[in-house]
């Protein structure tokens, strides 16, 4: 299919002027961001992975108390991964120097880890009772009837993909539309699967592929820090840009003053890795980031589990002033950070969008000159 079939206008049906969305950001992104973005025209969005639905229900009353404009909130879709002790207790092990560095142990076990909205009959009955007007999932899909249910209540559905065959499953699913995540991307990839291969498809590929292959709208992912980027996924055929980077070093976030400092640090370098939290994930390279480098590493435990070490060794680390083992999330082009107010951050994406836009259009009368000397040689 080609992209004049993905035709849905996105921004009408999300509720929005501006195609950008903030990305949810699971214990980064607060209400105080999302309601700044949303009243600049973009999307604002919370992540609730990690939450009880009670939790849940207080943020996303909080993020309306902030702001009359539409939102997303975000829901984990991952499969609960099946205990192995062995494996488990060898992680510990090989985490507990790192500990000691810091006069902690680790864990004695790691616990099931939060829930996942596949089987958490508590937080649809909260979605159902609260309405966003957005909801998005990460990690696949829940059951059918749970997308039914969300859909029959006139919320909008959007769900992550990182290759065609994910694509197509959200497609099936009736799901409203697709955000193509891209290499580029910080924090975790949306892999339905992550036991199967990843093609780490880079964003403009994938956009491209995703929009001849399906005819829902697709939002390009990762790797987009600016204006030109947002205007080049726009030329792709992407109906909005999804950003998350860019808005972590803005004054809402909850970012600490350490992860602040190497967002902005031009020497910071990403890398995708498993060892945080037991998923693919890209983050700023540190301590942590390394471990996975590391040949006597043993197998990681499945997310959400060794998501319970990364923590506990974090706060270990950081009682002791260090941050060296935080889960500094961030994507392939974090050195464009820049710090600014989220409403005035949106405000110079879009003066850059114009401006890039502007210079396409140049750029085309340029091509259009080239191409009519060439047709008359």
């Amino acid at each position: 299919m080609g992209t004049t079939e993905n035709s849905t206008n996105l921004l009408a049906k999300l509720g929005i002027a501006v195609p950008i969305i903030q990305a949810p950001m699971a214990g980064w992104a607060t209400p105080a961001l999302a309601a700044a973005v949303s009243d600049a025209g973009a999307l604002g969005s919370v992540g609730l992975g990690g939450m009880t639905a009670e939790n849940a229900r207080a943020l996303i009353r909080e993020t309306r108390l902030l702001t009359d404009r539409p939102f997303n909130v975000n829901v984990f879709c991952h499969v609960r991964p099946p205990a192995d002790l062995a494996r488990d207790a060898r992680w510990l092990t090989y985490l507990k120097p790192h500990f000691e560095r810091f006069q902690a142990q680790p864990p004695t076990a790691l616990g099931a880890g939060y829930s996942s909205f596949v089987d958490d009959d508590a937080m649809l009955t909260l979605l159902l009772e609260e309405r966003p007007a957005v909801v998005s999932f990460h990690f696949g899909l829940p059951p059918s009837q749970k997308i039914a249910a969300l859909r029959d209540a006139g919320i909008v559905l959007m769900a992550t993909a990182t290759n065609s065959d994910e694509a197509g499953q959200i497609a099936a699913a009736g799901i409203d539309a697709i955000v193509a995540q891209g290499i580029e991307a910080g924090g975790h990839r949306g892999m339905f699967d992550p036991a199967l291969a990843d093609e780490q498809l880079g964003t403009i590929a994938l956009v491209r592929l995703l929009l001849r292959e399906t005819s829902l709208p697709v939002i390009s992912a990762g790797g987009i820090m600016d204006g030109a980027g947002i205007a080049a996924a726009l030329a792709l055929g992407a109906q909005a840009a999804q950003l998350g980077t860019a808005f972590l070093t803005t004054a809402e976030s909850v970012a600490s003053e350490a992860d602040r400092a190497a967002l902005l640090d031009p020497r910071s370098r990403t890398a995708l890795i498993k060892v945080i939290s037991g998923r693919p994930a890209r983050a700023i390279e540190n301590h942590f980031t390394r471990l996975g480098r590391d040949p006597a590493c043993p197998p990681v435990p499945d997310f959400p589990l060794a998501f319970a070490a990364g923590k506990a060794l974090n706060a270990a680390a950081q009682a002791h002033g260090s941050s060296e083992y935080a889960a500094q999330w961030a994507g392939q082009a974090v050195r464009l950070s820049r710090a600014m107010p989220a409403a005035e951050l949106v405000a110079t994406l879009v003066r850059e969008m114009v401006w890039s836009i502007t210079s396409l259009s140049a750029n085309s009368l340029l091509l259009a000159d080239f191409a009519a000397s060439k047709s008359t040689t």
